[in-house]
């Protein structure tokens, strides 16, 4: 090899780019580590570039009713959040992250670190969360109970949204709630680990 072809491929392999880290959550975080009633849990993204979402979740088609694309926010006051900020919850101790879906939903897998309250039963339940059974609902103060993440299937499931728009009729204070309206669809859309169910 002449010393021009070796310059050039020395060249070259110094413009190559460089060889991936592995597919990240951000640039800065490959993954954040929760706490779970079982134990500590990894939530990483998936590494196989080739997978591919399947199953329930890879349906893009689905008849409305039932399956309504949701607004943005289910209740004036309500902010809506994305992974990064479920990621924070799952790590903050006064915050709960919620799956409101009935449990044969939830059983298919959840994300590692929220609890299930369905959304048939939420409003009903506030007790556990802090808040004081009255006449009319609940006394919900707002220095007690906890912030709230709340999230379902994608962004066409109705049941958070149903849940969160119970639980402040009942009385739980508005500014402590926020929703993930992409929900499992989106998070394992983006490969992030799933707690049980068939993963």
């Amino acid at each position: 090899m002449t010393r021009i072809a070796t310059m050039t491929a020395f060249a070259a392999l110094l413009a190559a780019p460089a060889l991936a880290e592995g597919v990240n959550i951000t640039p800065d975080m490959a993954s954040v580590t929760v706490t779970t009633p079982s134990g500590p849990v990894v939530i990483t993204r998936e590494q196989d570039e080739s997978a591919v979402i399947e199953g329930e979740f890879a349906r893009i088609a689905r008849p409305c009713p039932e399956f309504c694309v949701q607004p943005m926010s289910p209740a004036e006051g309500v902010r809506t959040v994305g992974e990064l900020d479920v990621l924070a919850a799952l790590q903050d101790e006064n915050t709960l992250v919620v799956d409101g879906r009935v449990r044969p939903d939830w059983q298919t897998g959840t994300i590692p670190g929220a609890v299930n309250m369905p959304y048939t039963e939420m409003a009903d339940e506030l007790h556990e969360l802090g808040c004081e059974p009255d006449f009319e609902g609940f006394i919900c103060d707002a220095d007690v109970v906890p912030d709230l993440v709340m999230f379902c299937n994608g962004p066409w499931c109705g049941q958070s949204p149903a849940a969160i728009r119970r639980i402040i009729d009942a009385g739980y204070p508005v500014e402590k709630i926020a929703y993930y309206r992409w929900g499992m669809q989106g998070w394992r859309m983006l490969g992030l680990t799933v707690a049980g169910g068939e993963g």
